[in-house]
């Protein structure tokens, strides 16, 4: 018999894991991402909670994309006992280089911040995971191509393939053989946007038997706007403010896409160059790995960096280095742009710009990507007085602004047209990744205008396939 189990990723768009049974056997037995839940207080405490089953019965994880909402649960696995293989492409592994001792890191700092000013209800406060838990992990990745075959177990093979979103992206098809003959399934991970700058767009899907499906935007659209001139009204209207501009972006696919925009306006004479600080040392690696996987990039991207590196960089921008140089911004009152992880405001040096910039009414804070529940990101763009932060309420003062377009995520419209490209329909699709109304909303709209079977699964379900 062959089985899904939805162990994340369910009524929420955080914490990604399903778990693919194609046979009896340990190495038939294969995880489909492995993310970090974050968010409300009731998804990450299940982070805390074991998994369902053991860990040392997973035989392999294969993962779609790089961010930690599908991979930031991998130290925590091994740290359980998982020694498997770890299967991704070659732009996701070099990315999972920075991001996940990254991520442990922070984990280690925020449990010793918490000590220190005693704010956590636990003594002591622990990490989730560890950076040595980090680097095990690590050691087990294996990399894979684009569009060919890889043969898991006698019963089971995955193939990656483009989705755009971010570098390395993919969808991925599982094959599992059977008496009747293969049955595939084929997840969306994250899908991309079309004419988006520096990502190409998403492949046609291969055929599968059943579809697992992302819905972050399923009940909504981006809007007709262009992103790149809201961007340069956003500049143009913080310098008249008188303030600093302070941009949370994820350092993986986002930062890069507004360090282009802001150098395209720029070229353009759109805007005025002012000192653009990019304070994520993630966000400057990222930078450096795009530049070696530029095959993972669109035609114009690929051509400007045969021309030269700083096509794609703003004038006047600058590499934030250690902690000592990113306190020095805060004696900078105008003229400059802020350009810092995480996007949500989860943890990472924003949180320092934003406690002493949000009570300033002349600085302007601009979103650019999904605030998920529970998030400081989503209090904020929400319109509440004040977030909660190192253990105190900081006012909001500051300009807050929103745009939707710099999403890496496909919205409704762009979902039903990828869907539009299979040859045949699946059998069934599966909605995840997404709040309530979003999934419920993208799910009726497949019903709808596709006629398709289509259910969302409930935390832990699982699914016998015929």
């Amino acid at each position: 018999m062959h089985r899904i189990h939805f162990w994340g990723a369910t009524g929420t768009v955080t914490g990604s894991k399903y778990l693919v049974e194609a046979g009896v056997k340990l190495d038939d037995r294969l995880l489909i991402d492995c993310g970090l839940f974050q968010g409300i207080k009731d998804h990450r405490q299940r982070n805390w909670a074991p998994l369902p089953e053991d860990a040392l019965t997973i035989g392999s994880i294969a993962l779609t994309h790089a961010h930690i909402d599908h991979t930031g649960y991998l130290p925590r696995v091994v740290r359980e006992g998982f020694s498997g293989p770890v299967r991704c492409t070659a732009a996701t592994a070099d990315l999972l280089n920075i991001l996940l001792p990254d991520a442990a890191f922070l984990q280690e700092e925020e449990a010793a911040f918490a000590n220190k000013k005693r704010f956590s209800k636990h003594s002591p406060a622990l990490p989730l995971f560890t950076q040595a838990d980090a680097a095990t992990a690590l050691k087990l990745i294996q990399t894979g191509a684009m569009d060919e075959d890889i043969q898991v177990s006698a019963n089971l093979s995955i193939r990656f393939q483009t989705i755009g979103h971010i570098l390395g992206a993919s969808c991925l098809r599982v094959t599992m053989n059977g008496p009747q003959g293969p049955t595939s399934i084929l997840f969306s991970g994250d899908v991309g946007r079309f004419g988006v700058p520096l990502m190409p767009n998403p492949f046609p899907p291969p055929a599968a038997d059943y579809l697992v499906l992302e819905s972050t935007y399923g009940d909504r659209l981006h809007g007709k706007e262009c992103s790149r001139e809201a961007l340069a009204l956003v500049i143009e209207e913080a310098q008249r403010r008188g303030g600093v501009l302070v941009i949370p972006a994820f350092a993986v696919g986002r930062a890069q896409t507004l360090l282009y925009d802001i150098r395209r306006l720029e070229a353009d004479k759109r805007i005025t160059p002012v000192p653009v600080y990019v304070d994520s040392p993630m966000a400057a690696k990222v930078t450096r790995i795009q530049e070696r996987h530029v095959e993972f990039l669109d035609a114009e991207a690929r051509e400007l960096y045969k021309q030269g590196r700083g096509l794609l960089l703003p004038e006047k921008v600058k590499l934030v280095g250690p902690s000592v140089e990113s306190k020095a911004l805060n004696n900078i009152k105008r003229d400059a742009i802020i350009i810092s992880a995480s996007g949500m405001l989860t943890g990472g040096r924003v949180l320092h710009h934003a406690f002493h910039r949000l009570p300033n009414e002349r600085n302007t804070f601009l979103f650019v990507g999904f605030q998920g529940q529970g998030t400081r990101g989503r209090t904020i763009t929400d319109g509440k007085e004040s977030v909660k932060m190192f253990g105190t309420y900081v006012p909001i003062k500051a300009k807050i602004e929103q745009i939707s377009g710099y999403s890496g995520h496909a919205d409704q419209d762009e979902i039903i047209s990828w869907l539009k490209m299979f040859e045949q329909p699946p059998r069934r699709v599966f909605i995840t990744h997404g709040e309530p109304p979003a999934s419920a909303g993208l799910a009726e709209r497949i019903r709808k205008q596709l006629r398709w079977e289509v259910s969302i699964p409930e935390y832990l379900e699982q699914v016998d396939l015929e």
